[in-house]
């Protein structure tokens, strides 16, 4: 994602409260021809492989997978466990051909480098690439949340302390895209093959025939690796967990690093086109279009409150049926406790009810 588009969709103004244009910007048309491009490359199946990972964590956490698609025709299943099948032996073959060129030396590393420093290097590389991809998701996932419900462990509370701190998740946003494009040249250094498929005498990987080896020499198979192993997977799991990155202490390193890169001022000309974008584009805050976190939480309290009446005034019971007499005012007890008791946690001045208060009611 380009900077000035992460900056748009990030760019923060006070201390208290962290702005996205997240749905201003996926209010475009361009956004909807990109969502159909990217619906019918995932339709190819070439990454269907990354659907194993919310089977893995269910078995795992022994939760059940929450998805809005009804359950699966036997066509659709054979289709889709088919591409899933398919997608994991590409990934197999290209991690295969990538780690035995590295091993032989058959790919543009640098000359002096030993081979076994280049697969280690290469592995290292992506994980930090696949934090940083886990983090940009997690970030934004508990933007939209409570200062308590982002505070899941001390780590947690003091991740969040840092990057909600000023301008900070803009600012990480910037680091991260220079770390990310760092460690992209060091992994296309590290996997993009260096075997002359015109030169008979020069062997190629595993003895393939030469115009797979002139194949093989594009860096696709590098990329779908990098792609699956250092992305999308990485993704999946902090939309699922997003608190789990939030208390990685090195995840806490790394943006750290990521803030220290970006007062470097090499990519400060970001804020400039992200402003311009901007006020270009009339972009407005999202708490304009659905409130704070803290504006929806008491929507939310105060729905379940209303339901709570609505049960009241329309009870579903038979007529002529016997009523005990202190139904009623069991009821009404309790949802006038329920009442009172969040008119206490939505107010900050209130001071909260004495215990005869409550129990005289």
């Amino acid at each position: 994602m380009p900077l000035s588009l992460s900056l748009s969709l990030s760019l923060s103004h006070t201390h208290t409260h962290t702005h996205t244009f997240s749905y201003n910007v996926s209010n475009t048309h361009f956004m909807t021809v990109t969502l159909y491009v990217c619906l019918a490359i995932e339709a190819s199946g070439l990454l269907h492989c990354v659907y194993l990972v919310p089977y893995v964590f269910a078995i795992v956490t022994n939760k059940p997978i929450d998805s809005k698609e009804g359950p699966r025709t036997w066509l659709q299943g054979i289709l889709f466990w088919g591409r899933v099948v398919m997608s994991l032996g590409i990934l197999v073959g290209c991690l295969t051909v990538t780690i035995s060129a590295l091993f032989h030396g058959q790919t543009t590393a640098w000359t002096g480098l030993p081979d076994g420093i280049s697969v280690i290097l290469f592995f290292l590389c992506m994980y930090i690439v696949g934090m940083l991809e886990g983090m940009q998701i997690a970030y934004f996932a508990v933007a939209k949340l409570t200062a308590e419900e982002r505070h899941t462990s001390p780590m947690a509370a003091y991740t969040c302390k840092l990057l909600f701190q000023g301008n900070n998740l803009p600012n990480f946003m910037i680091g991260r895209q220079i770390c990310v494009t760092l460690n992209f040249f060091v992994i296309a250094r590290l996997t993009t093959m260096d075997v002359d498929p015109s030169n008979p005498e020069e062997e190629t990987v595993f003895g393939v025939s030469r115009p797979l080896q002139a194949f093989f020499n594009t860096g696709l198979t590098g990329a779908i690796v990098t792609t699956i192993l250092g992305s999308i997977i990485w993704q999946l799991v902090a939309s699922a967990f997003p608190a789990t990155f939030l208390g990685s202490p090195f995840g806490h390193i790394l943006l750290r690093v990521c803030l220290a890169l970006e007062h470097t001022g090499v990519c400060a000309a970001a804020w400039f086109f992200g402003l311009l974008h901007k006020h270009t584009a009339g972009f407005r805050y999202d708490e304009e279009y659905i409130g704070t976190a803290e504006e929806r939480k008491a929507k939310k309290k105060a729905e379940i409150i209303m339901k709570s009446r609505m049960r009241l005034d329309s009870p579903h019971r038979k007529t002529g049926a016997a009523t005990p007499k202190t139904a009623p005012t069991t009821t009404h007890t309790l949802v006038g406790r329920l009442e009172r008791r969040e008119s206490y946690q939505l107010s900050d001045t209130d001071s909260p009810p004495n215990s005869s208060d409550v129990e005289s009611n």
